[in-house]
Formats: C-alpha cells, structure tokens, sequence
C-alpha cells in the first residue's frame, strides 16, 4: 500500500524540482512556496534521512526526488553541460549537495534550494 501513497509525494516533489530548474533558468515563477525552500531547508531533509532510522526515508524522498527533477528537467531540454553519475544517481547527488552547501555555509544556506542544487551540480557533475 505504501508506494501506492508515496507516489503523489515523489511527483509533487519532482514538479516542485522541475519548477524550480524553470526559475533559475529566468522562466516566469510558479508557487511562492516552491520559491521560498531554501538551501538550508532542502539540508535539512538530506541529513534527516540519514539520521532519523524511523521516518528518515520520507526525508529522503524529499531530498533525492526535489533534486531528481532538476537532473530530469535539465535532460528534458537537452542540456549537455551536467552528466549525473550513472548509478546510484540520487544518493550520489544527495551526498554532493550536503558537502557543497558545508563548504561554504554561511553564504550557501540562503540560497534557493533551486540554485543550490544548480551550484552542485555544475561544480561537482560537469560534463568533461
């Protein structure tokens, strides 16, 4: 019955994802709430699925699917510049994402989430 209900959650997430890869690319906004997620909002959800064992894989779905809708929008329209790893795409794009906002927190953490997750992927999956 579970994936039956977490569907919705890992659409809406990939839309808001999709939705935020359209404002930093100058595309008119949509929801303001999607525009107000910062980068340290978005943290928050990729270090609780790895600390909290009991609802920790919601976290996770929140973190991986939000930044899967980036690296699908930007395949979508034919970007050439981002190449995500092959395997373990979401977690490995989890793992960067927490380590590019630490390196520079205090300038990082205000960020959109939408353009943190641009500044991930371009510093850390750029094609060669």
């Amino acid at each position: 019955m579970r994936p039956i209900i977490l569907r919705p959650v890992i659409l809406a997430t990939a839309l808001i994802g999709f939705a935020a890869v359209a404002a930093t690319a100058g595309i008119p906004a949509g929801p303001a709430a999607a525009q107000a997620y910062s980068a340290h909002d978005l943290l928050s959800a990729c270090t609780v699925a790895d600390n909290d064992s009991r609802d920790g894989f919601v976290a996770e779905l929140e973190c991986e699917q939000y930044m899967m809708g980036f690296v699908h929008a930007l395949a979508e329209t034919g970007d050439t510049t981002i190449c995500p790893p092959p395997r373990n795409t979401a977690d490995e794009i989890r793992w960067a994402y927490m380590r590019w906002v630490h390196q520079d927190y205090s300038a990082r953490k205000d960020l959109s989430a939408g353009k943190a997750v641009m500044g991930t992927l371009s510093d850390n999956f750029k094609c060669q």
